[in-house]
């Protein structure tokens, strides 16, 4: 069980983004992110979109750090990947 969060990648609104994400489930997610101050309007159906200033305080916290394909990976292994709608 691992709470993973990925490189500050995205821009938007003037600052940098990355996901924080479980292995394990959304309830660990929750927790860990209520932990380390991150609002519930931040979750995206099976992720945290988390600002680059709050990366290191996940990562000190027990989060480990991993590319965005492995996020996408680990999501899909634990079986909590969510399918954006209103693609295409």
């Amino acid at each position: 069980m691992a709470l993973l969060v990925d490189s500050p990648n995205w821009e938007w609104r003037g600052r940098m983004w990355c996901h924080l994400v479980s292995d394990n489930s959304l309830e660990e997610l929750h927790a860990f992110a209520r932990w380390i101050g991150i609002p519930t309007r931040a979750f995206q159906g099976d992720h945290y979109d988390i600002p680059d200033e709050a990366r290191p305080v996940a990562v000190e916290e027990g989060a480990r750090e991993v590319s965005s394909r492995e996020i996408v990976l680990a999501l899909y292994s634990a079986g909590l990947r969510r399918i954006p709608t209103g693609r295409g």
